[in-house]
């Protein structure tokens, strides 16, 4: 799996987890929701490390417990 389509997945499990649409996402976290849909759309090559923040801070955890999941296995990510 590619490291962005982890980084997407992962967002949208959150999303689902804390009951957030990525509509409501992107505007509690001030990203411009188009820059959010390009994430989401896999069309991000280099996901921002401050829009990650956003999104965690926005859902109150940390930044460790975004990339906590079997996504980020680094023997399955690829670039």
């Amino acid at each position: 799996m590619l490291f962005k389509e982890a980084v997407s997945q992962r967002v949208f499990e959150l999303c689902d987890r804390y009951n957030y649409t990525p509509n409501k996402l992107a505007e509690l976290s001030a990203i411009p929701p188009s820059t959010l849909r390009a994430l989401l759309a896999n069309q991000v090559e280099n996901p921002s490390a401050t829009v990650i923040f956003k999104i965690c801070k926005t859902l109150k955890i940390e930044l460790k417990d975004f990339y906590n999941s079997k996504l980020f296995d680094m023997n399955k990510l690829e670039y």
